[in-house]
């Protein structure tokens, strides 16, 4: 796998593929009534990972869409990763055994601290913290709140406590296309020496290479949403251009 990855993104609402402007779930367009079909497109395309978004399961705070969730694991050959409402132990032990690699954890990581640990201690590496910020604050509830924690503070803490990887969004550039907040994400990369996979914002191909500009000081990738279904990205000559660096 590149060190660098692009994860196309499916977000998954009452079994579709949708996008939302900036997670308003009354913001919603419907790209895809099939989003096996969108999955294996993404993999044909030469996609190493597949990022899975489970929007009914963030509002819920329990996985909503697990079946079709472990369907789209088994029909592709590359890893997937899914976020949205993993709040026990439970609910990531049944994702892993659907065949899923990797889990997000959002919420929980500022609500549950307990339980973040705990499944960080287990898990390790199939674990990622989300970290979605307004501001600088990290945002919890399918963006729908806002904490009074910083999330370059969360990061360092729970760097401590295992996490490997994580995912960070800047929610005011999320389905915005305008661009992704390098900086920031940067920032967090150098705050926890840790792998963070950038979300939000990426809307052309030039996005992508300046984020992998700093792919040695531990941006490992960005999930690109939107910016594949408008057609303003094309998957396989953007995997083409990293192929070539």
């Amino acid at each position: 796998m590149s060190s660098f990855v692009i994860y196309p993104a499916i977000d998954i609402r009452g079994g579709k593929c949708v996008r939302l402007i900036q997670g308003d779930y009354s913001q919603e367009t419907v790209y895809n009534d099939n989003p096996i079909e969108v999955a294996k497109s993404w993999e044909k395309q030469g996609g190493q990972f597949i990022h899975l978004v489970d929007l009914d399961g963030a509002k819920a705070g329990h996985p909503m869409n697990d079946q079709l969730i472990g369907e789209i694991a088994r029909a592709v050959q590359v890893p997937v990763q899914v976020g949205g409402g993993l709040r026990s132990v439970q609910d990531v032990e049944h994702l892993l055994s659907l065949g899923v690699s990797r889990v997000i954890i959002g919420t929980a990581a500022i609500e549950d601290r307990e339980f973040t640990e705990s499944v960080l201690g287990t898990y390790g590496d199939k674990v990622a913290i989300g970290i979605d910020a307004r501001d600088g604050l990290v945002a919890t509830r399918g963006w729908l709140e806002t904490s009074e924690v910083k999330a370059e503070e969360l990061a360092k803490e729970l760097a401590s406590k295992g996490a490997e990887t994580f995912i960070f969004t800047d929610i005011s550039r999320d389905g915005m296309m305008q661009g992704p907040n390098v900086e920031a994400i940067r920032r967090l990369a150098e705050v926890s020496g840790r792998t963070v996979i950038a979300s939000g914002g990426v809307t052309v191909q030039d996005d992508l290479l300046k984020l992998a500009a700093y792919a040695k000081q531990g941006i490992g990738g960005a999930i690109v949403g939107k910016a594949l279904y408008t057609g303003n990205i094309d998957l396989a000559k953007a995997i083409q251009a990293f192929s070539a660096l």
